[in-house]
């Protein structure tokens, strides 16, 4: 489905237009490895992020867990190849 700049696939899976990214940014945005982030949701968000840092413990953070205004408690970081992660409680 095609939901006026986010394309929802099957599983759950958006891909966002770079220009939906400008608007909530309010600028440019920078091609590189990391100019773009992979979302998913996490139940148990607390045990997750032990599992994180259990396994990789040098794990660099964008932000730890933190719950926006919306309410969804979020952590973003990067995968060992340099991904942007966000990880969050479902918003259902």
């Amino acid at each position: 489905m095609d939901n006026n700049g986010n394309l929802i696939l099957t599983e759950g899976l958006v891909l966002q237009e770079e220009k939906i990214w400008k608007e909530f940014l309010g600028k440019n945005i920078l091609t590189k490895s990391n100019s773009c982030e992979l979302y998913f949701e996490e139940k148990d968000i607390e045990s997750f992020i032990q599992k994180l840092e259990r396994l990789y413990p040098s794990i660099q953070y964008v932000n730890k867990l933190m719950t926006p205004d919306w309410g969804q408690k979020v952590i973003r970081f990067y995968d060992l190849d340099g991904n942007l992660i966000e990880v969050g409680t479902s918003m259902q």
